[in-house]
């Protein structure tokens, strides 16, 4: 809610009526709402549900009719919008041309009477709820429906803006004296400040009609048409250096600049190319204590207890993976005249909030920030969110909000008794009326954090009560209770010590915490003193003339391998390279990046495993990043590689260094520290920049003994296929474990990887007993040639991405007594 001045003196565009245009345009906040539409189509999207349940004597006609009222008094209930020459314009209809009636659907036609999970009392997590919130329909209530998905379907019809008027109503007789009344507002015509006048003039009128009278209201001073023209006068033009918008884009301009695109957040999906808005909701409930230590640390650092709820989800979001600049959209009321508090219609405006959490602060520092940053954007709050999009430009996308994804709204305080949330009723004169709960339709946000102050009778703190909700695109349903319960955590934490610093902030609960570092990473196994690489050399002493690597037309036994990685190592040694010193290898997938591996492994280095095919600049960043010495290469890859780098590069199939490799002698690997690093592997930075992940030796030979024991990969001889690239680590179980245990690797070309017929041919022929396989890559493979042709003889390990559970069931049922082990774990 907005803390700016409000004006109490009448304003000159109250009397701006006479001569106004005939067809007038909409205002910021509907062009954007009628543009949604139109990107869109009719959808329950932006719909306003209000679901009251009325037990009295009702008379229906009166209350038909009260509603008509409420619509003849408010312009905004009555326009619709059409467009002329593709440009939109609110069209205003005449009352006495006003055909709009309320839908009564008799007891007769129910089949389904029990309304008690819709109640507010019982926001829970009851499979009742979850029917009713993942409902969905565009058509209308059946009145042959179950009532209750009646009343869901009505709260998700679509309104044709451009035909039909935003506010729609039916009322479910249950009983002669127990009914339900569903208002449906268009957020195009109204806003959540807009249900107190909408309830109010709904009383009054109906008490009036009750009596056989007309309601006798004072006249509205202005209509939102009024608004729509002072907002257009307020601002001023774009092209006036001096004039309101001019002024107030230029501070989000500099406010904003730079601002993260989108939140890295733990999703648990990847988000779609289209949001569908669908979401999962859970009662947001923190304790009494916790308001109250908010209140007093408000009231101590010159802030509100908003603001210190924003700092909170800020630290909240940050500690979750989001980095340290959090920009998070806040709405204010946008009533900053007193004539519009009695309006129904979209006031409401989004403010950009963007905290800096740099520098490892204190909570008493993030206040104070959030505090800064709040306080400027209220005093530029009349740029309209949707003209400042418009202004800054940011990459627009169908899959995410722009310039932020996280919304937090905090209403107007409610009093109530301690033990629960008041609410804002209808007074009809001879009826008890409560709100009921049908699940919260949209999730047009990553998050959205929605929460009202609660206070006992003496007007004491005594807890936020709200909803917090999820976009399904993105997270699974669990996520909802989860991220909740932190943020709860969260506030209790930094209340109870605002000068706890970021990092010390702990989402998770000492029990939690011990549970996930110590005993989920229970995973030591015995006898793992040993690196793969000594491993790998065991092997080759034992079965030198065994095969260990097939490539192409390529076969080499353990003794040439061997061989070959020792005289990398020896070259390597040469350059300098020793222990935790980076090599980049940048070879054809196949038997020389195998014996490179190695190579790096017995000079004591770690090798950085790179992909020709990137651009230069991520090339560049990671050799930097990764500080290495050398990068390997061959002569077609080589030339393509940044120059003026701190690394030599140096092509394995140069005649001279072929030459050296010939002729020097075979190193073999010295003592490996378990710590020591072994491989460095950049993630994708989709979200960001790279992050280097180093892999430690121990960390290597542990999973591979693991691995190895659980899925049965001990014997020697045993054929392992390798399908994924080697500058991933998805295929290094299977390239270590082979290495390591006198097994057979056979090194599939790029061609035949994502040839089915020919991947199946290939695992018959050479009697394949194990492969690692990503089960997208798994699927499309078996889409032409089976999957029962792809499961080899010995087992099938699936990693890399979650897996469909109906997938699975049929992956299974294929695979028959042959082993499949799921390292990633399945979708929901």
């Amino acid at each position: 809610s907005s803390t700016s001045a409000r004006s109490s003196t009448p304003p000159p565009w109250r009397s701006w009526r006479p001569g106004w245009p005939p067809r007038l345009e909409l205002s910021s906040a509907q062009r954007r709402l009628w543009f949604l539409g139109q990107l869109e189509g009719p959808s329950p999207t932006y719909n306003a549900p209000t679901i009251v349940r009325l037990r009295g004597q009702l008379d229906v006609g009166a209350l038909g009719a009260a509603l008509r009222d409420v619509i003849v008094r408010h312009e905004s209930l009555r326009t619709v919008f059409p467009t002329s020459e593709g440009e939109p314009y609110q069209h205003i209809i005449d009352p006495d041309e006003l055909r709009w009636e309320l839908t009564v659907v008799p007891s007769a036609e129910l089949r389904h009477t029990d309304l008690n999970f819709l109640d507010l009392g019982d926001l829970t997590e009851g499979p009742a709820r979850n029917r009713l919130s993942t409902l969905d329909s565009s058509d209308g209530p059946s009145a042959a429906d179950d009532l209750a998905e009646a009343i869901v379907r009505a709260s998700r019809t679509a309104i044709d803006l451009s035909v039909e008027l935003p506010l729609k109503a039916w009322l479910w007789q249950v009983d002669p004296d127990d009914h339900v009344l569903v208002l449906v507002l268009h957020h195009i015509a109204g806003d959540g400040w807009s249900m107190g006048p909408l309830g109010q003039d709904l009383s009054t009128a109906y008490a009036a009609r009750v009596q056989g009278q007309a309601p006798h209201w004072e006249p509205l001073a202005v209509q939102y048409a009024d608004y729509t023209l002072w907002q257009r006068e307020l601002l001023g033009r774009e092209d006036d250096p001096d004039s309101r918008l001019s002024v107030q884009v230029d501070y989000w301009r500099d406010a904003l600049a730079g601002v993260p695109e989108e939140l890295a957040l733990p999703f648990d999906r990847p988000r779609p190319a289209v949001a569908s808005h669908r979401g999962h909701s859970v009662p947001l409930r923190v304790p009494a204590a916790v308001h109250q230590r908010m209140v007093r640390l408000a009231q101590a650092e010159g802030a509100t207890p908003f603001m210190v709820l924003h700092a909170a989800v800020a630290v909240l979001l940050s500690r979750l993976g989001a980095g340290v600049d959090i920009p998070i959209g806040s709405a204010v009321a946008g009533r900053t005249d007193e004539a519009l508090d009695d309006l129904i219609g979209c006031f409401v405006n989004t403010l950009v909030i963007r905290t800096d959490l740099d520098g490892d602060p204190t909570f008493r520092d993030v206040l104070g920030r959030v505090r800064e940053a709040g306080l400027g954007a209220l005093t530029h709050q009349d740029v309209p969110f949707e003209r400042l999009v418009e202004e800054l430009a940011p990459a627009r996308s169908l899959a995410r909000h722009p310039l932020f994804q996280v919304v937090l709204t905090m209403l107007n305080p409610v009093t109530a008794a301690a033990e629960g949330v008041a609410e804002e009723t209808l007074r009809l004169p001879g009826l008890r009326s409560r709100g009921l709960f049908a699940g919260k339709p949209t999730a047009k946000f990553d998050l959205d954090v929605l929460v009202g102050e609660v206070f006992d009778v003496d007007g004491g703190p005594a807890g936020l009560r709200g909803a917090f909700t999820v976009a399904d695109d993105l997270f699974n349903a669990p996520a909802a209770g989860r991220i909740a319960d932190w943020l709860v955590r969260v506030l209790d934490l930094v209340t109870g010590a605002p000068d706890l610093r970021l990092h010390e902030v702990r989402l998770i609960d000492p029990q939690e915490r011990d549970l996930v570092v110590r005993a989920w990473n229970d995973t030591a196994v015995e006898g793992t003193a040993e690196s793969v690489v000594r491993l790998f050399e065991r092997q080759a002493a034992a079965r030198p003339d065994a095969v260990a690597l097939v490539t192409d037309d390529i076969h080499l036994t353990y003794a040439q391998l061997d061989a070959r990685s020792g005289a990398i190592a020896g070259y390597l040694r040469s350059l300098g390279v020793g222990p935790d010193s980076v090599v980049g290898l940048c070879l054809p997938r196949g038997a020389e990046t195998v014996a490179a591996i190695l190579g790096v492994w017995k000079a004591g280095g770690a090798y950085l495993p790179i992909d020709g095919g990137l651009p230069v600049e991520r090339i560049g960043f990671m050799l930097t990043d990764s500080r290495a010495l050398v990068v390997l290469g061959d002569s077609d890859t080589v030339g393509d590689l940044p120059a003026g780098r701190r690394v030599r590069l140096v092509a394995l199939d140069d005649p001279l260094v072929a030459a050296v490799l010939a002729s020097g002698a075979s190193t073999p690997a010295g003592p490996v520290d378990p710590d020591r690093l072994a491989y460095v592997m950049y993630t994708s930075g989709s979200t960001g920049v790279p992050k280097g992940v180093g892999v430690t030796q121990g960390a290597v030979a542990n999973y591979v003994r693991s691995v190895s024991d659980r899925v049965g990969w001990t014997e020697p001889g045993s054929r392992y296929a390798l399908l994924q690239p080697q500058v991933t680590d998805l295929g290094n179980t299977v390239l270590f474990t082979s290495l390591a245990t006198g097994g057979e690797l056979h090194v599939l070309d790029a061609d035949t990887v994502m040839d089915p017929q020919a991947v199946a041919d290939y695992f018959a022929e050479h009697r394949i007993d194990a492969v690692k396989v990503v089960p997208s890559h798994l699927a499309a493979l078996a889409a032409e040639v089976g999957v029962e042709r792809l499961v080899p003889a010995g087992s099938l390990i699936l990693g890399g991405e979650a897996a469909p559970v109906d997938w699975l069931d049929r992956l299974l049922a294929a695979a028959g007594d042959r082993r499949v082990f799921n390292h990633y774990g399945p979708t929901e």
